[in-house]
């Protein structure tokens, strides 16, 4: 994968990032599966994660979108440590 530098830092990310709003509002898929996308993703070189607070179905389900990115980098099975999460 092609990697960019990360604004005025010496860190380099994927050129493709990942979007996390798709998994989070009213039409978002089941938790299992979104975990499996954000996984296939970084077994596919991804690097960069976009999220947001406001990534949610309402108020009272704010931060979900956060939440599950977390979730999924705490249970892959691979190294997350080069992972940059832009919320």
């Amino acid at each position: 994968m092609e990697t960019k530098q990360l604004g005025n830092t010496d860190r380099q990310v994927s050129a493709i990032g990942l979007g996390g709003m798709p998994m989070s509002l009213s039409s978002r898929p089941p938790e299992e599966q979104a975990i499996a996308v954000i996984h296939w993703a970084l077994d596919h070189g991804v690097t960069l994660i976009d999220t947001a607070d406001s990534y949610c179905r309402d108020e009272s389900d704010k931060h979900h979108n956060e939440r599950l990115i977390h979730k999924a980098l705490q249970h892959y099975s691979g190294d997350t440590s080069h992972v940059a999460v832009a919320t």
